[in-house]
């Protein structure tokens, strides 16, 4: 599927956009029948819109080289979703496991990623979540996502498209099953409030153990949390129904002590499978290990190409060209130019993810002829204009 460059000597810009190509490249187009172009003409300009994090529009008008907007959004609009979805997966899993160690534990995060939308859905209402109000808008298309927490390798597992028509357990349901196939061993799956679910509970603890944060919801659940002392109880979901699900719940009390400008006790509260050796406070600092997640969604981003399409598919072909790159880039940098040392390799400071999109830029702006002059109007300032500004 792809090569990763040799080690010896110097990466290039070069090499970073070869590798780059024959990654995104083999995603499924099906494409217009009869059209001089192919697949992979369409994904260039794809790359360059998201490494630039700007629109196809934007990218066909500035460069010579590229099919027009309408054309490749014509291409675009023969995505098959599944089917993309089904190889996007196999491609993450591949970047993954070409850094990640069979042999080893990993701790893993699953995360809903809204991207906000504004607009009405393109064939049915079940494209469009809900969401609370951001950029001016409640409504997103999302995606439920799994990653590895770490520092040096935080890459992303998989990914699938949530509609809003569907139980969304049925989304982490996807993203599990792709999880569970991986052949290393979970240590720990850590999800936030948007996953205290019944369904995802049962599944996820089936898999590894299990921290859920918990929202304070209900009469019951907030009797458990109105407390001032850390502690490990037993909570039970649909108390006394055929549903009904009993699991361990550590309950933590820690203080703002002036964080944010905040004063005061808080207590949270986390379904605790799998962890009841440990106590609330140490839950606790288990679930805070997914915070550095934070760091993969804004990289993410940096890679986000930007479209006005209401078609769901080409959005979400759009996130994961960025998540493809984003993995990318964590191989290159650990495999190729980390240099070994004694417990560890020394990740390269100098090669940031921004260089790595700079560097994909600079060669596609080159081979798709990116304009860099414009015809002048041959007039200039007008001579009455020139001698009233003196």
């Amino acid at each position: 599927m792809f090569s990763i460059p040799d080690p010896d000597g110097y990466l290039s810009a070069s090499d970073v956009k070869g590798v780059a190509e024959e990654v995104i490249t083999p995603l499924p187009l099906p494409g217009v029948e009869g059209s001089p172009l192919d697949p992979g003409d369409i994904w260039l300009v794809v790359i360059l819109a998201c490494v630039n994090e700007t629109s196809i529009w934007e990218t066909c008008k500035d460069t010579d080289g590229t099919p027009c907007d309408d054309t490749t959004l014509t291409w675009l609009h023969t995505l098959n979703r599944e089917w993309l979805e089904v190889v996007a997966n196999l491609l993450l899993r591949r970047l993954a496991m070409t850094i990640l160690d069979r042999s080893g534990s990993r701790i893993v995060s699953i995360d809903f990623i809204d991207n906000p939308y504004h607009g009405e859905h393109y064939v049915d209402e079940g494209e469009l979540c809900s969401m609370a109000p951001t950029d001016g808008t409640t409504t997103c298309h999302r995606y439920c996502t799994a990653y590895v927490v770490s520092n040096e390798k935080p890459v992303t597992l998989a990914m699938t498209y949530v509609r809003n028509d569907e139980d969304e357990a049925d989304a982490v349901e996807r993203v599990l099953a792709r999880v569970e196939t991986y052949p290393f061993e979970i240590d720990l799956l850590l999800a936030d409030s948007g996953f205290y679910n019944e369904r995802v509970i049962r599944r996820s603890r089936e898999i590894a153990a299990t921290v859920v944060h918990v929202p304070k919801k209900g009469e019951r659940m907030k009797d458990k949390l109105d407390v001032h002392k850390s502690y490990m109880t037993t909570y039970r979901m649909y108390k006394d129904s055929e549903r009904e699900l009993r699991f361990p719940l550590a309950v933590a009390v820690s203080y703002h002590a002036g964080d944010r400008g905040k004063s005061g006790e808080v207590v949270r509260g986390y379904v605790a499978c799998g962890v009841t050796d440990r106590s609330a406070k140490q839950v606790e600092r288990l679930y805070r290990k997914r915070s550095g997640i934070e760091t993969s969604y804004r990289l993410l981003r940096q890679a986000r190409g930007i479209t006005t399409t209401r078609d769901p598919v080409v959005r979400f072909a759009i996130m994961l060209v960025a998540a493809l790159l984003e993995n990318l880039w964590l191989v290159l940098r650990w495999a190729v130019v980390a240099r070994p040392r004694r417990g560890g390799r020394d990740l390269p400071e100098e090669f940031t993810f921004k260089t790595f999109c700079d560097w994909i830029r600079y060669e596609l702006e080159e081979e798709l002829r990116r304009q860099w002059k414009i015809k002048m109007n041959g007039v200039g300032v007008p001579a009455s204009q020139a001698v009233a500004a003196g």
